[in-house]
């Protein structure tokens, strides 16, 4: 039998995974075909591709989940095959038999693998056959409440409620007693049926202090099946992974080897073909749990590829041809660490909301050996609120772990971003942190060391203010007289006539404002984009960027944003919003929960507001009566926007 014809790639996703998969495509002498919503027409991964096709529409569902168009965008690029990335529909047994009755090429396992696996119940009565251990849970067909109260009662609290269908922690709850249920339940069905348009859910025991290792395996159309080590990724924020690292900290070869073939045996007993990952919860024992095979390429596989030196992008689309697995089980490498931390655009100061705008600043770390980074994004493009917050990923390699963790804290010191909140500090928080340095990890190392990874913002000193001010004044455009520099009205020193020469700006800088008079002179200079500043002999030299009106100014690890501060329209806006709930990101408004003249209690929900494939729930802070609603199911609304005015009873 000949190998199928594969000359031009259509990749069913977007951001940095679509970009990442062109970039092997590419290689490898591929034409690649790029699929875009309306909001997307402009994005990276758009931009990037040899062949565009608009989806139209802005939400996934819209778009991205439209099976019967991304067929047809396949059809009409000349593409025989379709990668889907992760998320959307990579997991999804119906687009890839839709995608086979089409005569084309699915870079993903048979649908019937993802029917066994992409099931998180389906998978753990095949593994609970098969004689794996398995977390105490409900995997059954029955969805309703009072199933799921039974389920909880006899599992014991807490529990950990999860979409079936899905991953990345979309779906999935931590539900503490009884009285938190039946919201949760319906909060998690509704994100599961946004997300991956299947809404049944299974239930565990919620184990305290496990790791997350999972293996890397891939399967080819002979019978070959091996494992490529593992990752742990531990380090997790609302059931989202934020670091993974390979190999696992701590794992013995015989523990590695019996987890790698237990992998291998469930890849098999299923048919499996191409790269999955089989995802294990591991006790301080030496005990593991399996939770969950996902059936695609996983966000973290460059750590896997860094110490394996493979690309498995390549070898999916090798596999696809009809090529066997090039190397054996005893060939697989295993070089040194490597560890990858995910770049989100979100406040975490603010519970972690996702943040939605303008990429103003922009700027990745330098490249070089052991430094990768994978992003879907570049400076002036806007971040939507319809899709996953991720803008990237940094990966570092390193002889050993330590050497891994220097090279992405540096990496994380010269990434600069601006105009939206990202975790790029959270981040560096987590990689400079004792414990991590350390390898103390379990599922709960973020709760643990909240304080220290999400400190309470402290008073900036009068250095910081001085600093800020000079770099902020010396930034500015020259006002006036463009056709002579050196005129004293070309100047912004504050220069006036028979006065002294003095300015005074008002400064705000992550909600602390400050005025600052700056005389002649001065112990600093702005050139282009460093700040030196000299003091008793020493000479600092900081990263300060200027965009439009706000100075970005790298001060204690952290590139802050500093803006001119008005007092008087501050205290005007604040006094505007009394009584009113607004929205804190853009998003659309899924349920209206109340009316007016309501009375509520506080804490009860009123508004839910579905950004970037979460719920949030916005709830009343104190006890009241609904004086008016701003808001409506199905609108779109902009971060600051009006939802409910209550009046406090």
């Amino acid at each position: 039998m000949s190998a199928p014809v594969l000359t031009t790639l259509l990749v069913a996703n977007r951001g940095e995974i679509a970009c990442r998969v062109m970039r092997t495509a590419k290689a490898l002498g591929l034409t690649t075909v790029a699929v875009h919503s309306a909001t997307d027409r402009e994005a990276r991964h758009s931009r990037e591709a040899d062949i565009r096709v608009d989806l139209g529409g802005s939400k996934a569902a819209e778009s991205y989940l439209q099976i019967d168009k991304l067929i047809a965008a396949a059809k009409a690029s000349g593409a025989q095959a379709i990668h889907p990335g992760y998320g959307f529909l990579s997991e999804n047994a119906g687009f890839a038999r839709a995608i086979e009755a089409a005569g084309l090429i699915f870079l993903g396992p048979p649908a019937s693998a993802i029917d066994a696996m992409g099931s998180k119940s389906a998978a753990k009565a095949l593994m609970e056959t098969a004689g794996v251990p398995l977390v105490p849970g409900y995997h059954g067909e029955a969805q309703d409440l009072d199933t799921f109260r039974e389920a909880c009662e006899r599992i014991g609290y807490p529990v950990l409620l999860k979409a079936t269908a899905g991953g990345g922690g979309k779906g999935m709850k931590v539900v503490e007693d009884v009285s938190q249920l039946a919201e949760a339940l319906a909060s998690a069905q509704r994100e599961a049926l946004s997300s991956f348009g299947d809404s049944r859910m299974l239930v565990e025991k919620y184990l305290i202090k496990p790791r997350h290792v999972e293996i890397q395996v891939f399967a080819d159309q002979h019978g070959n099946c091996l494992y490529l080590n593992e990752r742990d990724c531990s380090i997790q924020r609302r059931h989202q992974k934020v670091v993974e690292e390979a190999p696992a900290p701590g794992l013995s070869p015989e523990l590695r080897r019996a987890m790698g073939e237990a992998a291998v045996r469930s890849a098999q007993a299923i048919g499996y073909v191409g790269a999955g990952t089989v995802e294990f919860l591991l006790d301080a024992r030496g005990e593991f749990f399996f939770m969950e095979m996902n059936t695609r390429l996983q966000v973290e596989h460059p750590v896997t590829e860094a110490i394996t030196g493979l690309d498995l992008v390549a070898w999916q689309i090798r596999v696809a041809r009809g090529e066997a697995l090039p190397i054996s089980q005893d060939q697989v490498p295993l070089n040194g660490h490597a560890i990858e931390v995910r770049l989100y655009a979100e406040d975490p100061a603010n519970d972690f909301l996702p943040a939605t705008g303008r990429l103003d600043l922009y700027r990745e770390s330098h490249e070089g050996p052991g430094r990768r980074v994978d992003s879907g994004v570049e400076e002036g493009d806007e971040i939507s609120p319809f899709y996953d917050p991720m803008l990237g990923k940094l990966i570092a390699w390193g002889a050993d772990r330590e050497q891994a963790r220097l090279r992405l804290l540096s990496m994380l010191d010269e990434f600069a971003i601006g105009g939206l909140k990202t975790n790029i500090n959270f981040l560096r928080r987590i990689i400079a942190h004792p414990a991590f340095a350390e390898a103390q990890l379990d599922t709960g190392f973020i709760p643990r060391y909240q304080e220290q990874l999400l400190p309470t913002a402290t008073a900036l000193g009068d250095e910081f203010w001085n600093a800020a001010a000079q770099a902020f004044a010396q930034s500015l455009p020259g006002a006036g007289r463009a056709d002579d520099p050196a005129s004293p009205w070309a100047l912004n020193s504050g220069l006036r006539a028979g006065l002294p020469n003095e300015t005074t700006l008002h400064l705000s800088c992550e909600g602390q404002d400050r005025a600052v008079t700056l005389g002649a002179g001065g112990n600093a200079k702005w050139t282009g984009e460093q700040l030196l500043i000299e003091q008793d002999g020493l000479r600092r030299r900081l990263r300060a960027i200027r965009r439009g009106d706000a100075l970005y100014l790298q001060w204690d690890g952290e590139l802050r944003r500093v803006e001119t501060y008005d007092p008087i329209s501050a205290v005007e806006a604040s006094h505007s919003h009394q009584g009113g709930l607004t929205a804190p990101m853009n998003g659309s408004i899924v349920r209206v929960l109340v009316e007016a003249g309501q009375s509520v209690e506080a804490g009860a929900q009123l508004v839910v507001l579905e950004a970037m494939k979460m719920e949030h729930s916005i709830r009343a802070p104190q006890a009241g009566v609904i004086k008016a609603l701003y808001c409506q199911e199905g609108e779109m609304v902009s971060e600051g926007s009006a939802l409910v005015e209550l009046q406090e009873a």
